[in-house]
């Protein structure tokens, strides 16, 4: 497939992006180009226009400055237009995606030569519906609420406020005079979550192409136009979300499409969140008493629409016996969770190897199958409603029929949703594959106590495997950090990549060298001595920072982090923005104001300001790194993932523990040095990495600054 025309194509658009930005090629550029236009250049379609060969993965570990944007785009658009695929670029993070869309995908397309039309693909729930905000509005001066998807929880209602109706009539007034599309991230004020949520939707709950509001809604509108573009810019959750839904729902098929996932370190933690199942007992009990109460309000709207009667007339019965099913099972569950230590960090109750054991397996089937009749009923229901919408000659009104619909979907999504919970409860693990993570976790909502059950996949790998690489015409997956210990068996364990993909770490064009210095003072404590190591930080900050501007203090626990704070004196406090106190991105612009008028600035952050934070020049000459991170012990998908590599012979410390610190190490660091011009220092304050075998290790991994230590 990678003709010589097509190896000219891009040669010479990389040639001419270079000449018209007057910019000189990077080694690891293009190595990076090369490397995925020779895998995807490889794809060999069959006369249905499928892709008939292996080999089709690149994953490529390329560093802060590589440019990996323009090296992907330039490699792989033209070979998915020649292909007749839909290049679908996928991010982790909105700000990439923004800046894909509005900075990189212009830039390439102005100033390559090459031709081509690219849109942003969002979920519904980025949207606006008009039909639930116009029955918001309505509700607003009506004693009974026009939608009645309102409060429908306990757990969830919440009245709707002045300031909100405000809003909300800006938002008709702004959607009257073209001035917004009804996209969230468009509006210009912002919107809180819980007040969107109101008027947003999701696939149970919309009536699609049957909604008197068609003609206007935003997200088809904006699915439609992604039909007609060469290049569509999205979001992990969105991909995962359309292959939960069998792919090509509102993306591109896999076979279709040629996938890029930027920031890909991030998918396999994206897809156990997606497969991960969750439900709170007391408040599904409630949810469904609450249901069965507003049956007849319903009925009393929509009786008589096709055979609803019918199927309706079950529904008392199937919630009943859904609740009963609940409640049997309760006691067993809340005794095991009387059993955890109170001073343990979390209430949670995990069972070991995730077996639940016999008696209560299967009560969880019973459980299994009252929600799976509960869900196949609604569904019924569902479709009899969908049909008399469609009816011209059906006898209730259709305006009745759209505002109830959205109700059955709800309730449809909540039954789905307990059913597929309590299945993977229901159903022991095969032999021979990761088992699942099943726990309990004791939660506090308005007052009281309830119980929720999880489950996850421990791997996202086999369903990475199956669904997506296995699928797709073909995939690029980038990121600073890919690789672990100097190599791709953590991510290719997690995501599940062939082991016949091109794995590649090209060098960034930095001089981390001269540049940049790592150093481990000889005053660093042994950070598992969490006092002693607690005060030698309060002892060293002050010397380590005095003399920069902006710096970073990064810390493994918020515990630790405000301990340090309150142990530094009352001088320095006045110089620390710390993370919990504002928002991040307040934090962010009062850091940079603050050395813009060259007054000293630290920011003190958790994990969450180790990645995806760019503070480039003085804003950021120095980072501390309290301690390695390892992870927290006590979550339930690591733990039974640890425990299930120890059972099959492994050391879960030295393959799960040491590359997942490896890799928070690698994008903490990564914070110093941003452009090629940034000078400064990391600082190591754990000891550990001297002291112990697996340090050295971990020190290789690390960029190659100049060591002080």
């Amino acid at each position: 497939m990678l003709n010589n025309d097509l190896k000219r194509q891009i040669q010479g658009a990389y040639s001419k992006f270079l000449e018209a930005k007057g910019l000189r090629p990077r080694y690891g550029q293009k190595l990076m180009i090369a490397d995925i236009a020779r895998t995807l250049g490889g794809i060999v379609l069959d006369d249905q226009d499928q892709r008939h060969n292996e080999g089709h993965i690149c994953v490529v570990e390329a560093g802060t400055g590589t440019g990996k944007t323009v090296a992907y785009l330039l490699a792989a658009l033209p070979i998915a237009k020649a292909l007749g695929k839909k290049l679908v670029v996928s991010t982790a993070t909105v700000a990439l995606q923004e800046q894909i869309v509005n900075k990189d995908l212009p830039d390439v397309r102005n100033n390559s030569g090459m031709q081509f039309s690219f849109a942003l693909a969002k979920g519904r729930g980025r949207y606006l519906c008009l039909s639930k905000l116009d029955n918001l509005l309505q509700s607003a001066d009506e004693p009974v609420p026009v939608d009645p998807t309102q409060a429908l929880y306990e757990e969830y209602a919440s009245g709707v406020d002045e300031q909100s109706i405000k809003i909300y009539q800006n938002m008709v007034d702004a959607l009257a005079a073209n001035e917004w599309d009804g996209d969230k991230d468009g509006w210009a004020d912002g919107v809180e979550d819980d007040v969107w949520r109101r008027v947003t939707t999701d696939h149970r709950q919309c009536t699609g192409r049957r909604c008197s509001n068609v003609s206007s809604c935003s997200f088809l509108k904006a699915r439609d136009n992604i039909g007609n573009v060469d290049c569509i810019v999205t979001n992990h959750d969105l991909v995962l979300a359309d292959l939960a839904l069998g792919g090509g729902a509102i993306l591109p098929a896999p076979e279709d499409a040629i996938y890029i996932f930027d920031e890909g370190h991030h998918l396999p933690d994206k897809a156990l969140g997606h497969f991960a199942h969750h439900s709170r007992m007391l408040s599904t009990s409630k949810w469904l008493e609450q249901s069965n109460k507003q049956l007849a309000a319903m009925l009393g709207h929509i009786s008589g629409a096709g055979n609803i009667d019918h199927f309706a007339e079950q529904l008392p019965a199937a919630m009943l016996d859904a609740r009963q099913q609940l409640d049997k099972i309760y006691p067993a569950f809340q005794a095991l969770t009387d059993t955890i230590e109170d001073d343990e960090r979390h209430l949670r109750y995990r069972f070991e190897g995730g077996v639940i054991p016999t008696e209560q397996r299967e009560q969880c089937d019973e459980i299994y199958r009252a929600f799976d009749r509960l869900q196949d009923l609604l569904g019924k229901i569902s479709r009899e409603l969908e049909e008399a919408m469609e009816d011209s000659y059906c006898e209730v009104p259709k305006v009745d029929l759209e505002n109830w619909y959205p109700l059955v979907g709800s309730w449809q999504a909540r039954a789905e949703a307990n059913a597929a919970l309590w299945e993977t409860f229901a159903t022991p693990d095969k032999e021979g594959v990761p088992p699942t993570a099943r726990w309990i976790t004791v939660v506090e909502i308005s007052g009281y106590i309830d119980l929720e059950v999880c489950s996850s996949p421990i791997l996202a790998s086999g369903t990475l495997a199956y669904g997506l690489w296995s699928r797709c015409c073909g995939a690029v997956v980038t990121s600073a950090t890919l690789t672990a210990l100097q190599k791709f068996d953590r991510f290719r364990m997690r995501a599940g990549t062939p082991v016949d993909s091109c794995y590649n770490s090209v060098p960034s064009p930095f001089d981390y060298q001269g540049n940049g210095t790592l150093a481990i003072p000889k005053e660093a404590a042994d950070a598992g001595n969490a006092m002693a190591h607690s005060d030698s930080i309060i002892e060293l900050l002050p010397k380590l920072l005095k003399d920069e501007l902006g710096s970073l203090a990064l810390f493994s626990s918020r515990r630790q982090m405000r301990e340090v704070f309150e142990g530094l004196p009352m001088s320095w406090q006045g110089r620390i923005l710390m993370q919990g106190d504002k928002s991040k991105q307040e934090i962010i612009t009062a850091h940079r104001k603050a050395v813009d008028r060259e007054m000293q600035s630290v920011i003190f952050g958790l994990a969450s300001f180790a990645e995806g934070i760019d503070l480039p020049g003085p804003y950021c000459s120095h980072v501390v790194i309290a301690k390695i991170p390892f992870a927290v012990p006590d979550d339930p998908v690591e733990a039974s993932l640890s425990e299930w590599i120890e059972a099959r012979g492994g050391n879960p410390f030295m393959e799960i523990t040491v590359p997942d610190a490896c890799v928070r190490l690698i994008q903490a660091s990564g914070r110093l040095l941003r452009t090629e011009s940034d000078t400064g220092q990391v600082t190591l304050l754990d000891n550990r990495l001297l002291s112990r075998r697996y340090g050295q290790a971990i020190l290789n991994s690390l960029p190659p600054f100049a060591r002080q230590f």
